[in-house]
């Protein structure tokens, strides 16, 4: 098991979201956005920041850092590493079924993602045997190709997607972020795409539209 580092918003969480960081960052990066995200009247969560595992990456010259998978080269959406990817995806169950150990059902559980970790989040929701409450994916992109329609699940189908780029992402292009979120579209998925006039990194406007849908998903339940 992956180790964490979480956040309650109440003693007895009701809600679990699984939040994943992105390349060479760590558990710690997105913790300080929950009291910016969270609002009053909500459940209580509990916030899950897993560390990746540390690997080296090769479009960094080789160098060891906490990484979901290895980047072969610039073409991140052609050259990710399957492999790395799909074990990055077992840990990310491990975790989903440890909620589920501690009396959070799939229906209260949501996946999010930065970037490598949104890029996982978004091939494991295709995959999902039961379906969970959602997805929200940021500064990222579809892996996996031809895959991802080999692979899918009826519950995979099911779940509601939230993606959010940046207009000039120098990392992960926007054109790339769009191709994924059509790509998920025509596959049946309900996704919500907004765009910001911002780099590869969160604004306040992003993290206001990402609390909007949390909070569609919480009336639901």
């Amino acid at each position: 098991m992956l180790q964490t580092v979480e956040h309650l918003t109440s003693k007895y969480p009701a809600w679990s979201i699984i939040w994943l960081h992105g390349l060479g960052a760590d558990g710690n990066d997105f913790a300080p956005i929950v009291p910016e995200l969270v609002r009053e009247g909500w459940p209580g969560i509990r916030f899950v920041f897993p560390h990746a595992p540390v690997r080296p990456v090769t479009i960094n010259g080789g160098m060891a850092m906490r990484a979901w998978y290895d980047i072969v080269g610039v073409e991140i959406d052609k050259r990710a590493d399957e492999a790395g990817i799909r074990e990055s995806m077992a840990e990310l169950d491990a975790l989903i079924g440890r909620e589920r150990d501690r009396g959070i059902p799939l229906s209260r559980i949501i996946l999010a993602g930065f970037s490598q970790g949104g890029a996982v989040v978004l091939a494991h929701a295709l995959r999902l045997r039961l379906p969970i409450a959602g997805v929200a994916a940021l500064s990222t992109y579809l892996p996996l190709g031809p895959a991802n329609a080999a692979e899918l699940t009826e519950a995979g189908r099911t779940v509601p997607v939230f993606m959010a780029h940046g207009r000039q992402d120098p990392v992960v292009p926007l054109a790339l972020g769009e191709r994924s979120s059509q790509q998920l579209q025509a596959l049946g998925l309900a996704v919500e795409f907004k765009t910001y006039a911002m780099p590869h990194s969160v604004c306040a406007e992003e993290i206001r539209d990402l609390g909007d849908w949390l909070d569609k998903r919480f009336s639901l339940r």
